[in-house]
């Protein structure tokens, strides 16, 4: 199976300018999060509007493609970025994976098992999930919650922990019911990619501020793999913080 990483990255974030560029152990945080992506795939680029960041990508050696700065979602830079890297290239990948650029612990176990969701051909979108484990993470404000189908097909996503225990206090939901968070990577085949890209938000999603919900309202399916792993999204100067202690430590 021919499988296209694509690693959005923006200069400007609003809690953390300038983050794809931040310094973890002497290299930017996206040589972290590229050379993790190649430790699974062996096609991956980094999408982006900056120079600086394709001049950074440039020096350690990756391939990068200058995107608009017009996108709103980097489900959209992703397929720009498709459509030029494919041109150049002529790789005709099956799958493309949207792969964060704020995760540069990326464990590459993640690339590789939402890629065998395509090993059955009818799936044209997918995304994973992990089981929440603490209240910390259910009754907090970061993490994104998601029912399946017997299927392991997502049933919906929302902010709030899905579903409502009934007559339960929320600090026992986890003892009453097995909670899933979501994973925010995704993988399309081309043509869906494509679909979803020009798809127009839905309802849903601007309620829940979830960019995949658009796909689920207008009737399709997204398969959900399962994994023990939850990752670290550099989203503050914090997290970053909190990274470089790991590595620091060596603890990857």
């Amino acid at each position: 199976m021919k499988i296209l990483g694509i690693i959005p990255a923006r200069f400007g974030s609003s809690r953390l300018e300038g983050k794809p560029l931040a310094d973890i152990n002497g290299k930017p945080m996206i040589q972290w999060v590229y050379e993790r992506a190649q430790e699974a795939l062996t096609d991956v680029v980094v999408a982006t509007d900056d120079k600086r960041i394709m001049a950074a990508v440039a020096k350690f050696g990756g391939k990068a493609v200058m995107t608009g700065a017009h996108h709103n979602s980097g489900t959209n830079r992703c397929l720009e970025a498709f459509e030029v890297y494919n041109a150049e290239n002529n790789i005709n990948p099956e799958v493309i994976i949207n792969i964060q650029g704020d995760e540069p612990l990326l464990e590459p176990e993640l690339l590789q098992t939402l890629a065998s969701c395509f090993d059955d051909k009818s799936v044209e979108m997918a995304t994973l999930a992990s089981a929440v484990t603490s209240n910390e993470d259910l009754l907090g404000d970061s993490t994104v919650f998601l029912t399946m189908d017997k299927n392991q097909d997502a049933l919906y996503f929302s902010r709030s922990p899905i579903p409502h225990v009934r007559g339960v206090k929320k600090e026992d939901w986890l003892s009453n019911y097995k909670y899933w968070r979501h994973i925010g990577l995704y993988a399309f085949t081309p043509v869906a990619l494509k679909h979803f890209a020009e798809m127009p938000g839905s309802s849903l999603e601007q309620a829940e501020a979830l960019e995949q919900l658009r796909w689920l309202e207008d009737g399709k399916k997204i398969r959900v793999a399962k994994t023990d792993h939850t990752g670290i999204s550099v989203d503050t100067p914090a997290d970053l913080e909190k990274v470089r202690r790991i590595v620091a430590e060596g603890n990857l």
